[in-house]
């Protein structure tokens, strides 16, 4: 195993989170500390030894610090290979010196251009030239060159050296080379992202000319959809945190690449209510909803289990709300594959721990989401990308088409079939009452035929119930079917050349109708 001794590193950080202890770790070694500007000053002030980058080189820092580590002696240090005589012998004659670690972060471009207001000038000042390029030249060299780009890492470094006498292995070098690359990847597709959105006069585009975007590998899985199908779940660099990809999974058999995309689907919708909501999912489609008034999260599970309680079987649950024991008992009762929720009370973890293979998933409500998110859906040959659909309508903006007005609880069941009927695979229709999810169908080819599905698969009443469809109807047939099932009230975004042909079924029904005037396909 080669090892790497550290006599000299070179420290120029714009996160200086413990680089003092690091330093001071590093000099205890007796490591010679070569740094810049706002890091040296740091650094001595806190009574380390430091040797200024510009009296090292012998050029001063200038151009507004533009210009500080862009100097032979600098990358020549990196670079150098010690097993090539021409390139010791390189250095001897130009008297650069070896330099045996690099601790170099970025300027934080990311950061800069999420701040609202962000104008280019700012962006442009906050690209960093001197940092990704000491980065690749040191990871490039990793046999010789230990390069550190994240603070996490300084423990594992110094207990190493601790170990081998000042020395970091191979194995450890090449880690933190691959990181490297990584880091510089990520920050020079942001760079892309965001000045490819920059249009000729200075606007920005919805989307930019090329797309990078970085996935860190979290798990292999034991297949795909299928066995036969070799796959890997993937996290965003920087995940939110509301997100299955944020989880922590607290006891249970390892999620499969099915289970993720349900709970995904699972944890979404139930993230859309604001009141008490459980959803159950089955093959991405919720085939159970409800909500609950206070933090009645247990009434809530109970009466989303009453939709379509042969379909939730083996499903995905999702709670916007903590679990205690009762509704932990109550999860008992039924297989399910996953329950996820923002939290569990030590008791309804012990319940739960009685279904040992049951996943269960801890996902914390963020306060906000991203500014923006975009979905992705990748084809062969190409990917499609989109905003997230996190459209919030109020419905009392929809606009009445019918001559009947709905009623203040038909206006409740209503939003609830909407923020439903948002997460059904198209064509989508759902049944519902004012706080439960009383019919779905989901996926057809006609719409008239999702109707008579949610109508067959309702375990409910659906006399009384309200009708949400992700899109027009194209027929007058979809009201006809639903008056028959004791609708009352129906939302839809209208938009059909045979709209005319609805409102008058509706009417002849005395159906309420709306129009959002928005639409909600999911394929």
């Amino acid at each position: 195993m080669y090892l790497n001794e550290i006599k000299r590193a070179l420290i120029s950080v714009t996160e200086k989170q413990r680089i003092v202890e690091f330093a001071r770790e590093l000099a205890s070694f007796g490591v010679e500390i070569l740094s810049t500007g706002g890091t040296a000053a740091k650094l001595r002030n806190s009574g380390l030894a430091v040797l200024e980058v510009s009296d090292y080189t012998g050029f001063p820092e200038m151009m507004d610090g533009r210009l500080k580590t862009l100097h032979p002696k600098i990358h020549g240090g990196l670079l150098a290979r010690r097993d090539n005589p021409n390139h010791m012998e390189a250095l001897r004659s130009h008297h650069i010196s070896l330099i045996d670690m690099a601790i170099i972060n970025l300027y934080r471009f990311e950061e800069t251009v999420a701040k609202p207001g962000c104008t280019l000038e700012e962006a442009v000042e906050n690209i960093d030239i001197g940092g990704p390029t000491m980065l690749r030249a040191a990871a490039k060299n990793y046999r010789f060159v230990s390069v550190v780009t994240d603070p996490a890492d300084y423990d594992k470094i110094i207990q190493e050296m601790k170990r081998t006498g000042g020395k970091v292995s191979a194995e450890t070098n090449f880690y933190l080379a691959v990181k490297t690359f990584q880091l510089t990847t990520r920050y020079d597709g942001a760079i892309s992202n965001y000045l490819g959105r920059i249009k000729p006069d200075g606007s920005q585009a919805d989307f930019p000319q090329t797309f990078t975007f970085q996935f860190a590998r979290a798990q292999d899985l034991r297949y795909g959809e299928n066995p036969h199908q070799k796959a890997a779940f993937y996290k965003e660099s920087k995940p939110f945190l509301s997100a299955v990809a944020n989880a922590r999974q607290l006891q249970g058999k390892e999620l499969s690449y099915n289970n993720i995309m349900d709970a995904d689907a699972a944890w979404q919708m139930a993230s859309d209510f604001n009141l008490p909501a459980a959803v159950v999912i089955k093959h991405a489609n919720p085939c159970g909803a409800a909500t609950a008034t206070g933090d009645d999260i247990r009434t809530a599970f109970e009466k989303a289990l009453k939709t379509d309680p042969i379909s939730a079987f083996g499903g995905i649950v999702a709670m916007n709300r903590p679990v205690d024991a009762g509704t932990a008992a109550e999860l008992t009762r039924i297989f399910l594959e996953v329950i996820i929720a923002p939290a569990f009370s030590d008791e309804a973890r012990s319940i739960l721990g009685t279904k040992k293979n049951v996943r269960i998933l801890e996902i914390p409500v963020a306060a906000s989401s991203a500014p923006q998110d975009y979905d992705f859906r990748r084809v062969v040959g190409g990917l499609l990308i989109q905003e997230r659909d996190t459209d919030a309508f109020d419905i009392r903006q929809a606009r009445v088409v019918t001559k009947r007005t709905p009623t203040a609880d038909e206006y409740q069941a209503l939003d609830f079939a909407w923020r439903v009927v948002k997460h059904v695979k198209s064509n989508a229709i759902v049944l519902a009452a004012k706080d439960q999810l009383i019919g779905v169908g989901a996926g057809q080819m006609s719409r008239v035929d999702s109707v008579k599905i949610a109508r067959m698969k309702a375990n409910l009443p659906t006399a009384g119930s309200v009708l949400a469809s992700d899109a027009f109807f194209p027929f007058r047939d979809g009201v006809d079917m639903a008056a028959e099932a004791g609708v009352t009230a129906i939302i839809q975004p209208g938009g059909s050349v045979r709209d005319e042909e609805a409102i008058q079924a509706a009417d002849e029904y005395n159906i309420a109708m709306i129009f959002t005037g928005r639409r909600h396909f999911k394929h």
